[in-house]
């Protein structure tokens, strides 16, 4: 689609270059009454298409100069290069929406920015043997599995992922790739997601701070198409922000706000409890040390009414080394509502990076 889009553009340029040499007598494809200023619409349009397609984040910057230049040209010559116009609306359009594009982006950017500035080294705090006593069995040995015995404790991390996602079982899946940021001590998570419906960009960014959170889905990143805010959101990303800490930093599970209570070689229950906000879940382990699933019936769904309590679980496989930590590679996000189980979400994990600093 892109490559569609950049051939338009350089061709829409060429038609003003036509035009240009037509005034000098060239041979031209097309013949149109252009001044001279043809051959400046022709070279800024090219170089719309070449930024473009060098994914140079300014393209849009030539995009709307073209435009305003060529459509002035369309009115001063309408007769013969009406039909410019439709393209012209098309190219802003298109700028338009990257615009907002990276408006929406950059209030993620910020977000992360803070959070990275508020984490502080702490020189020689290195996970030991002796962090994990107070630990459930399968809890040490899942920790053990991942490598992080004996390497810097975890402060934040950052995550990448592919993935689809649906609404229910009668929508088309959506391919998505994904990046968060979570810090720790904060207790923040800031998610910012790039999916295409119908050939169409939406866009979708979570914010969970220290136990406030919201979402915003957005068309285009212009048009507001769900947005979750309140309680029960706060509660859900509590759950959210959790399963995190378990399914891609286990050294993280050494955190104080965790409360273990009842396990067994398979697994084990926990409360984690943040700003008022206490959940339960159920980690589930196989016999190599991995966790297997994540179960909570703490989590909410939003429906066409509201906010509905639902059974929430994320099983687990794949694992595989990044970098010098071992963790799941894929997951998938089912809630089990009394008529059936819905899978909404299938995520591959891209990367992980422990105390990123940027």
């Amino acid at each position: 689609m892109r490559a569609a889009f950049v051939l338009m553009i350089a061709l829409h340029g060429l038609i003003h270059l036509a035009g240009f040499l037509n005034v000098f007598n060239f041979p031209a494809i097309v013949r149109l009454n252009q001044p001279i200023s043809g051959l400046a619409v022709a070279v800024v349009f090219v170089l719309t298409a070449l930024f473009l397609q060098l994914r140079k984040d300014f393209w849009w910057v030539f995009a709307i100069a073209g435009v305003l230049l060529s459509q002035y040209l369309v009115f001063t010559n309408w007769q013969t290069a009406k039909a410019g116009t439709v393209v012209n609306i098309v190219i802003l359009l298109v700028a338009i929406a990257t615009i907002a594009s990276s408006r929406f982006t950059n209030r993620y950017r910020r977000e992360v920015k803070t959070g990275l500035a508020g984490v502080l080294p702490v020189p020689g705090s290195i996970l030991t043997e002796a962090d994990l006593q107070h630990l459930p069995e399968p809890v040490k040995r899942y920790i053990r599995l991942s490598g992080a015995v004996g390497k810097p404790k975890v402060k934040s991390f950052k995550t990448e992922f592919n993935g689809q996602i649906r609404k229910n079982e009668q929508s088309p899946w959506m391919p998505f790739r994904s990046e968060q940021y979570n810090f720790m001590e904060a207790s923040v998570r800031m998610f910012f997601m790039k999916a295409t419906m119908k050939h169409l960009p939406v866009s979708g960014f979570h914010s969970f701070k220290n136990g406030i959170a919201f979402m915003d889905i957005r068309l285009l990143s212009l048009f507001r198409v769900q947005y979750q805010s309140g309680k029960e959101m706060n509660i859900a990303e509590t759950v959210t922000f959790f399963n995190d800490m378990c399914c891609l930093a286990p050294a993280t599970l050494i955190d104080q706000r965790i409360r273990w209570l009842e396990s067994d070689n398979e697994k084990a229950q926990a409360i984690f409890e943040n700003n008022g906000v206490a959940i339960s879940a159920v980690l589930y382990f196989n016999t190599r040390g991995e966790l297997v699933n994540f179960v909570s019936d703490d989590r909410y769904a939003y429906s066409g009414s509201g906010m509905t309590k639902l059974r929430w679980s994320t099983p687990l496989k794949d694992y595989k080394a990044f970098g010098d930590y071992t963790v799941a590679g894929s997951a998938e996000t089912i809630y089990h509502y009394p008529e059936g189980d819905l899978c909404y979400g299938n995520f591959q994990t891209r990367g992980v990076e422990y105390n990123p600093r940027d």
